[in-house]
């Protein structure tokens, strides 16, 4: 088994779903028909460190939802496929598209349609409540659940095992 440090240095890019990851995987439909969704505001942070030190980030999602592509605008996430029920052409398509070979890639998914993208990756990662199957195919199971930092913890965890996580730390 690999350590942190060595996983970590493998990786150039995460890929994540949204529904049970991002988010909680609730969707809340009001009477227009209008969707919202909530965000943990610490994942995002996460995210934008994760990139400001060179590494990529995407969006992977089985679903189409404009709510989605505003929260990737806001934190200026390039890569965002939605509407791919199945995830692994897609997945691939875009490691082609950046050059990555499977093993720099970092999935996280919590439900069955991320299961075979999970098996073609470098660092397959789940939140703590995804199903069983998904909990089974991750080498790395996340304390928190989705929708509550689970990227956050992640990244956390991969800079702090590259050295780092304290660059983006304010001081003083």
């Amino acid at each position: 088994m690999s350590t942190d440090s060595e996983t970590a240095a493998k990786i150039r890019f995460i890929l994540s779903d949204v529904d049970g990851v991002l988010t909680d995987g609730s969707i809340t439909l009001d009477n227009a028909g209008a969707e919202t969704k909530t965000f943990f505001v610490r994942d995002g942070m996460a995210i934008k460190n994760w990139q400001l030190s060179g590494m990529g980030f995407g969006i992977l999602t089985a679903r189409n939802s404009n709510v989605v592509q505003r929260r990737a605008a806001e934190l200026n996430i390039p890569i965002v496929r939605q509407g791919f029920s199945e995830k692994l052409p897609a997945a691939k398509d875009i490691f082609e598209e950046l050059q990555l070979s499977a093993d720099e890639v970092c999935y996280v998914g919590d439900d069955l349609p991320d299961l075979p993208v999970l098996r073609n990756v470098g660092l397959p990662v789940a939140p703590s409540d995804a199903a069983p199957e998904i909990l089974e195919a991750a080498t790395w199971i996340m304390q928190s659940p989705g929708g509550r930092g689970v990227i956050r913890e992640l990244v956390e965890r991969l800079m702090r095992a590259s050295g780092t996580w304290m660059d983006y730390v304010p001081t003083g």
